[in-house]
């Protein structure tokens, strides 16, 4: 089978001409690469809003950066997203009239509110992909420039969260296969079956890339962002820390979940199931050899990284028998869910039960939630408890390990710092302490120091 490999570079990788250029010459260095998903154009020193944000700014006359405390018109906007396209265009030193008056014309386009959000939002990837095409068509590089309503990229109604229809696999096939050369493809984006544009949630255009190696039954996604790969740590909060070779999707999926923001999870699905690697690599370095995710590896560790997460609030009932009325769970989350909250855990015991959300997602509703709760339930105890840091040690070396969650504490009590929360995964392959926030920075350091270094 022939070897392919799909590229998607993130918005700070299409930043500019000289980003742009470094791609060009990641894409003809290995002849594999076959397939260039590419991001809306980042953020450069010359820009102080992202082209999305603009973008979302203009379909909303303004209303997206005022609710941001950002005095930024959606006329600025307007002009903010042609001048970074034009800059783009003259630095690149490419024939880019027709982009710039096509973008114009979009931007102006009347649609229903919630169509037209979608709409200008994904302008900055389908117009950034036209220009990458032309730009490597200029170096003599073979291209085409592919676009999501071209390959058959069949999505939801879910407007600003859609999801890809599996019809899209076998389109994205045919249509891929029948290119000659390097097909450029704008991320973020599909089409509905009625004709509309509907985005993925924020980050899609890694979506988008994997849905593509996942259709070509691609050899391996290179994913070329601004990092080397995923670091064992917040390397912000542990300079020290390093990048990690190799992780499973199973340990990235864990770290993910808990504040390891650098890879869109659902990108992930299907090349799991069809065993394809994901590379992490680092556009501005090009040496390194990032993180690669596989399915299954050797551990040379026990924890492979611990990942943080801030704010996170956690209600607390008591009553006589909960962990054992038949139904009580799943009728207290419904509460939550009523409120359309996510819930990050639920550890219940004998006669009490602990729900983790993100605090940010109670504004407004926790005296509803709580009166609600207190009404029908009736607990004995009820408390909401704010400001908490949850970090997750996480590695498949830990399963049958014994004596790693004894030494995390261990590590933590030795700092004198308490622990208000421990969960254990029930595969053995992570685990949680939840404590106040006003210790996160030093539990993180004494927890790396103990389980890593």
């Amino acid at each position: 089978m022939k070897e392919r490999i799909v590229c998607k570079f993130g918005g700070t990788s299409v930043a500019n001409a000289a980003q742009i250029n470094k791609v060009k010459d990641i894409v003809t260095m290995n002849t594999k690469r076959q397939y260039v998903v590419v991001s809306a154009p980042g953020r450069d020193s010359l820009d102080d809003q992202k082209v999305t944000d603009h973008l979302l700014n203009v379909a909303t006359n303004g209303k997206h950066f005022r609710m941001q405390n950002e005095s930024i018109t959606g006329q600025q906007s307007y002009e903010a997203v042609l001048g970074k396209f034009q800059r783009l265009i003259d630095d690149l030193a490419i024939d880019g009239g027709d982009i710039v008056k096509n973008l114009e014309k979009d931007m102006k386009t009347p649609l229903p509110e919630v169509k037209r959000l979608d709409f200008m939002a994904s302008r900055g990837e389908r117009y950034n992909a036209e220009v990458v095409c032309r730009y490597f068509k200029k170096q003599g590089i073979p291209s085409e420039l592919v676009l999501p309503e071209e390959m058959g990229l069949t999505v939801t109604d879910d407007f600003a969260n859609a999801q890809v229809i599996p019809v899209s696999y076998r389109n994205i096939k045919k249509k891929l296969s029948s290119v000659e050369g390097v097909s450029i493809i704008p991320g973020f984006y599909g089409l509905t079956e009625k004709g509309d544009i509907a985005v993925f949630s924020r980050g899609g255009s890694d979506l988008t890339g994997g849905e593509v190696a996942f259709s070509i039954e691609a050899s391996l996604y290179e994913n070329w962002t601004d990092t080397d790969g995923i670091y064992r740590a917040d390397p912000r909060m542990i300079p020290e820390a390093k990048v990690i070779p190799r992780l499973t999707y199973k340990e990235i999926r864990l770290l993910s979940s808990k504040g390891f923001d650098v890879f869109h999870y659902d990108a992930m699905v299907n090349c799991k199931k069809r065993n394809i690697p994901i590379q992490i690599r680092n556009t501005n370095n090009m040496n390194s050899e990032g993180t690669l995710i596989v399915s299954e590896r050797v551990p040379e560790e026990v924890v492979v990284g611990i990942a943080r997460k801030d704010n996170i609030a956690f209600i607390y009932i008591e009553r006589d028998g909960v962990g054992e009325t038949i139904g009580f769970v799943h009728d207290l989350l419904s509460v939550i869910k009523d409120y359309g909250i996510e819930t990050y855990h639920y550890p219940t015991d004998r006669d009490d039960m602990t729900i983790l959300i993100n605090q940010d997602d109670m504004v407004g509703y926790a005296e509803d939630i709580k009166e609600r709760i207190e009404r029908e339930f009736k607990p004995d105890t009820l408390e909401f408890n704010y400001n908490i840091t949850i970090l997750s040690p996480v590695g498949i070396g830990m399963k049958n390990h014994p004596g790693v969650i004894a030494e995390a504490a261990n590590s933590l009590r030795d700092q004198n710092i308490n622990i208000d929360i421990i969960i254990q995964g029930p595969a053995q392959i992570s685990f949680h302490f939840g404590l106040q926030n006003y210790y996160a920075d030093s539990a993180l350091r004494a927890l790396y120091n103990r389980l890593i270094e």
